[in-house]
């Protein structure tokens, strides 16, 4: 609807459709249709996705995703912080895999400030080790809800004892489980602690011991074939026509994937496969994810060695008029800055007190520009697209979910399945409606 305010320009009115409005036309013209809701608070789906269901008895004759029942303005606050408080924001997009998000922003803010070449081997390094760790605990959370979701809590009980695994390394590095902000622009916010390199070793040894019982129970299990084979199906032509990404387009045969057709933190130094299928389906998918954990723990592995070589070093640029403080031991508190390092700016230089207090509320400046930056997250392409004005605070930022353009491709999935199949082609895509309404 097209309105005009009293100054006389055109204001614009958007609405959308609702089921009842389904209703009023079946209604009108005298059919018996049955429109149903499936959430927007429903446990067979993954956060807050309502799904807007027309059946024929157990058939689904036409499906709608309905979102923004989880929305934060995420991106729009984003335009009111400092560069650095921005990586608080962006790590709550999609909150199973906050570090491919934090590291898809940095990137972007790195390329605008043109220190791409100057950041630390370290903390590039670092980078991927925590990106693939991301990878292993997200997929992990696709395949253990997905077998819980089918009435098979022991995958989900054996997937998320795994996943614990990672989020205790995370806590190590970080401090924290989930909404870490520890990628920074310029490099990471400290560097690993002592002993991490081990532990993240033997929890390697347990995962892998979790990933052969829940190969047994998902690989052989014909009652999980029935529910997943055929299910879902998307072909090639499909996922390109909707821009599908991720393990939903190589489940159809396509090895699209931006570590490899666009590196970015040297993953083109790293050895790795592009796992793919050909099924299209939902058991495609689920095949896909669990060769990619593997594929992560090799590129884990390889991080690790290049650390245990390399040795301390900075984790941060060292231009000092970009580089929050970082490389700091940790504090009495568990974390925070180090007694050393308040020491210095409160005792013994009134110029780094200054400079640190200026740094962390005003920002650093970046130039004017624009700037795209993709990486591949666990559900696919994720990309960022930042706008500067030369000020301490991002112009624009918008990012491309991958989970948000993946949903579109319910209809496609579930029209002329049954009811019970639309919970499979839910989980099969791995939404995650934080990154979808953002």
């Amino acid at each position: 609807m097209v309105d005009e305010d009293a100054t006389g320009i055109p204001s614009f009115e958007a609405a959308g459709g609702d089921w009842s409005e389904i209703a009023e036309e079946a209604l009108r013209l005298g059919e018996e249709r049955i429109v149903v809701n499936m959430g927007p608070q429903h446990p067979s789906t993954h956060g807050v996705l309502r799904l807007m269901l027309e059946i024929d008895g157990e058939t689904v004759t036409e499906a709608r995703a309905g979102i923004g029942y989880l929305h934060t303005g995420i991106e729009k606050n984003m335009e009111f912080r400092t560069w650095t408080q921005g990586v608080t924001f962006c790590t709550r997009m999609d909150y199973v895999a906050p570090i491919s998000s934090e590291a898809a922003y940095c990137l972007a803010v790195e390329k605008l400030l043109g220190i791409t070449d100057d950041i630390p081997e370290r903390a590039t390094v670092i980078r991927v080790l925590m990106l693939e760790l991301n990878r292993i605990a997200s997929h992990l959370v696709c395949l253990a809800s997905g077998g819980n979701e089918l009435g098979a809590t022991t995958i989900m009980t054996t997937g998320f004892t795994a996943r614990e695994e990672v989020l205790k390394i995370f806590e190590l590095i970080t401090g924290l489980r989930m909404n870490h902000a520890y990628i920074r622009p310029g490099g990471v916010a400290q560097d690993i602690p002592p002993g991490a390199l081990d532990t993240i070793r033997e929890s390697l040894v347990t995962m892998k011991h979790y990933m052969r019982q829940l190969e047994d129970l998902m690989l052989g299990n014909p009652i999980l074939q029935g529910r997943m084979k055929g299910v879902g199906y998307l072909n090639l032509s499909g996922c390109m026509a909707l821009g599908m990404t991720g393990p939903v387009l190589r489940s159809a045969g396509l090895p699209y994937d931006v570590r490899k057709s666009a590196p970015y933190c040297g993953y083109e130094t790293y050895d790795f496969e592009v796992p793919v299928a050909d099924t299209g389906d939902a058991w495609g998918r689920m095949i896909v994810r669990i060769e990619e954990i593997y594929q992560s723990m090799h590129i884990v592995e390889q991080t690790l060695e290049r650390l245990q070589a390399s040795g301390p070093g900075p984790v941060m640029v060292a231009d000092r008029k970009i580089a929050w403080p970082a490389q700091l031991a940790i504090g009495s508190d568990g974390m925070g800055n180090s007694l050393d390092h308040i020491r210095e700016i409160m005792g013994t230089s009134m110029e780094a007190l200054i400079h640190h207090f200026k740094l962390v509320t005003e920002g650093f400046r970046v130039p004017a520009g624009q700037v795209f930056q993709s990486v591949e997250a666990p559900r696919g392409e994720l990309g960022v697209h930042l706008v500067s004005d030369g000020g301490t605070k991002p112009y624009r930022a918008h990012f491309r979910d991958p989970s948000f353009n993946n949903l579109q491709a319910v209809s496609v999935m579930c029209e002329g399945g049954l009811l019970a199949d639309v919970v499979v082609s839910v989980a099969s895509l791995d939404p995650v409606l934080g990154g979808v309404d953002r």
